[in-house]
């Protein structure tokens, strides 16, 4: 887990120490958009963007449901990077990035920007015609891919409708700040009291979706939101990774009975479960985060069924 200083890799751990043992995210550096009308300069083509990936990471994750339940598999091609992460980051492993040929991909970030600093994270949206990274903030690729594309997309499908984009946004503030997040500041906590009140936040967050999910089917109601699906690539990592690995044994997620059928069945949703790779998603976090599991022994359980029967329909009977 290293960074790029000036456009050289360090591989340096977070520095928790200046933070009282918490753990601060980055903000992501590359922020620009792709438009419909072409206004930004990045417009909306099929063929030119390239999707760099982890089938392991949650937030990367996003991206790729939002590319499958919108139709751009064939607009938008897209490169898987091993789930090890070792003393160089991410990397392509056997294979060269078909892009750029770099077998790393802070080799990328470097060649794009060479004085870069700052850690090189999944997903990345890459501009094969100008060379560039458009984004690599997960939240706003799929944005872009929510409606950008809808030239070339499937446009009846849209996660992010005006009438409900006040709640979505509200949801999406707390569970990315206590959920999407709140694992990572439990698991990677360095203090006793910055580890506790993570935990805390993140299972009072999880009550109160269960509560939540106890009165209607969705989010923000009876369809299906972006902010759904926000959440729901760390739910179907829950029992399997942060339950052990982070430290979040509070409960499992199988101990949420609104919350664990509400996780299959967008696990069910046609095309989703593709875009789930238990394996990976395990390989990396017990392998490569040496400083949490030393031994980077990748445990052989729990065996978890996302396709067996749910009753959230019961809300549309």
């Amino acid at each position: 887990m290293g960074l790029l200083i000036d456009g050289v890799w360090h591989d340096q751990w977070y520095d928790t120490k200046k933070t009282g043992g918490r753990f601060v995210r980055s903000q992501s550096a590359f922020r620009n958009w792709v438009t419909a009308d072409a206004s930004s300069g990045f417009p909306a083509e099929p063929g030119r963007y390239h999707l760099y990936v982890a089938m392991a990471c949650p937030w990367a994750h996003r991206t790729l449901i939002f590319r499958k339940l919108k139709g751009l598999e064939d607009a938008i091609d897209v490169s898987t990077v091993v789930p090890f992460m070792g003393d160089q980051g991410w990397s392509f492993g056997d294979t060269l990035d078909p892009v750029n040929g770099k077998t790393h991909l802070h080799q990328i970030y470097a060649t794009v920007d060479p004085s870069y600093t700052g850690r090189v994270t999944v997903p990345v949206l890459y501009d094969k015609a100008a060379g560039t990274i458009v984004s690599n903030e997960s939240s706003e690729i799929i944005r872009m891919f929510n409606s950008a594309f809808d030239a070339i997309a499937d446009a009846s499908v849209d996660l992010y409708p005006e009438p409900l984009r006040p709640a979505i946004d509200e949801i999406n503030a707390v569970v990315y700040d206590t959920v999407n997040n709140g694992v990572y500041k439990s698991g990677f906590a360095t203090s006793q009291a910055a580890y506790e009140d993570a935990v805390t936040a993140l299972f009072g967050t999880l009550h109160m979706l269960e509560d939540r999910l106890s009165r209607q089917a969705y989010l923000v109601g009876d369809r299906l939101t972006e902010a759904d699906w926000r959440l729901f690539t760390t739910l179907v990592r829950f029992d399997p990774v942060y339950v052990g690995h982070f430290k979040c044994n509070i409960r499992r997620l199988a101990d949420y009975p609104n919350l664990w059928n509400y996780t299959k069945a967008l696990y069910q949703v046609p095309g989703v479960a593709e875009t789930v790779d238990l394996d990976q998603i395990k390989r990396h976090y017990y392998e490569s985060h040496e400083t949490i599991n030393p031994t980077r022994i990748v445990p052989l359980g729990p065996q978890i069924d996302y396709g067996t029967p749910h009753d959230r329909g019961r809300f549309f009977s």
